[in-house]
């Protein structure tokens, strides 16, 4: 056990992991000596930021939670702080269940750690992190929260409203990340389209999106988590007329099912999603989409889910992810539908749906083979150096296996030769 010395565990989303940078950097202020997700535990002070979103999710914390209560049991650590969307949303019931747990907090008073540690939380550090991915690329979480009350989702009972982050202080923080090397701005909000309407009475994304473009220093922008409803056209001229902006866009849009669709709340239907998806791809030629959809709402029959089968075989979302529905206490759904499609029916249902997008993957993929594509390095293994295109975020999307010809540097941008396709991964050589 090293003295002084405090391991955070980070779990769930990117936005988690942004909170997580801004503890770390009032930890480090603070005189502690901090460690990011250690591969084994050795401080005396252990922070776990939990995810609830799903069922899976809130298993993995709490699993890691006994873990560590079994570690604080035995010595190996000396205490043991919880924190994040999990005990934001189940704050009662984990204190009663997890006496190991010396505190809880919850997503948005975490500052107060530092008070129970004897510490003061740095108003004048509010916008610093530390980094906990490579330097080259950093996440900008642009809100909190969430208006949209969709039928499915916990997040609003986790987060709250939706508020923005002022303008200028994303500004700020892009050119103070630019100043440390950053190159790369993953923009992400639980829902993108709704940015500024809190602050300024409307939506501002392609606003910021035209500021942050401009920066000197920033090589990629790439936007996640956008919400099909109400979204802000004005964007599109945004992206296209910025070579900095990546053709890339991260849009939720669950199903294409009008009764589905009207079930979730979701408060959009089949046309307009087929008009909206249409207009992406002609305002911003070469763009890719990803979606993220959902199998075994209540009320999805056969016909409906043919419906989504047939939907994603027209679309071909060149990025696509999925997951069965899972009741989630306290939503719309859960209130108001039976959760009455069986799971070995999600899961067929979810298989069949991921089959199809393999097979729309490689074609998409192999169009690519042959072409000379700018790649920024992410890191070096034994046998390749690997890199992302402009289409491809990270952790999520596929990478580019680039073989060792010549000497490349990480964090770097290069062209690359794009010699054979799989459909989550390219193999390349430098161009």
């Amino acid at each position: 056990m090293r003295r002084n010395h405090i391991n955070v565990i980070s779990l769930g989303c990117s936005k988690n992991l942004v909170d997580s940078e801004h503890l770390l950097r009032q930890l480090q202020a603070a005189g502690y000596t901090i460690e990011h997700n250690p591969s084994r535990v050795n401080g005396e002070i252990v922070v776990v930021n939990t995810c609830g979103f799903i069922a899976d999710a809130q298993t993995e914390s709490i699993n890691t939670i006994l873990e560590l209560g079994q570690a604080k049991s035995e010595g190996r650590i000396r205490r043991l702080y919880v924190m994040g969307c999990l005990a934001e949303r189940f704050m009662a019931d984990l204190i009663q269940e997890l006496p190991e747990v010396d505190k809880f907090y919850g997503k948005f008073n975490w500052s107060e750690l530092l008070t129970d540690l004897g510490k003061s939380y740095r108003s004048d550090l509010a916008d610093e992190r530390i980094l906990t991915t490579p330097g080259h690329y950093a996440y900008l979480k642009i809100s909190e929260g969430c208006n949209r009350f969709c039928a499915f989702c916990a997040i609003p009972l986790i987060t709250g409203r939706h508020h923005s982050v002022p303008i200028e202080r994303l500004l700020a923080q892009v050119e103070h990340l630019v100043n440390k090397g950053v190159k790369e701005f993953n923009v992400i909000a639980q829902d993108l389209s709704s940015y500024g309407l809190d602050l300024y009475g409307e939506m501002r994304l392609p606003e910021l999106v035209d500021r942050m473009a401009q920066i000197p220093g920033v090589e990629w922008i790439r936007l996640h988590y956008a919400y099909p409803t109400q979204f802000p056209y004005e964007l599109l001229p945004v992206m296209a007329r910025h070579d900095n902006v990546c053709n890339y866009l991260d849009i939720a849009l669950q199903h294409i099912s009008d009764k589905v669709l009207t079930n979730m709340r979701r408060h959009i239907g089949r046309r307009e999603t087929l008009d909206l998806i249409a207009r992406l791809r002609r305002e911003v030629p070469g763009i890719h989409l990803r979606t993220t959809l959902m199998v075994g709402f209540p009320g999805e029959g056969e016909q409906e889910f043919d419906e989504l089968m047939q939907f994603v075989r027209e679309a071909r979302f060149e990025r696509m992810g999925a997951f069965a529905y899972s009741e989630e206490a306290g939503t719309y759904a859960a209130q108001h539908y039976s959760d009455d499609i069986p799971q070995d029916v999600k899961d067929d249902r979810l298989q069949q749906l991921m089959s199809l997008q393999e097979e729309i993957s490689q074609e998409i993929q192999d169009e690519k083979v042959g072409q000379t594509l700018r790649v920024i390095i992410d890191r070096e293994d034994d046998d390749y150096y690997v890199g992302r295109t402009q289409w491809d975020s990270p952790e999520v999307d596929p990478e580019v296996l680039i073989e060792k010809v010549r000497p490349l540097e990480v964090g770097q941008f290069y062209p690359v030769k794009v010699t054979q396709a799989y459909p989550f991964e390219l193999l390349a050589i430098p161009d």
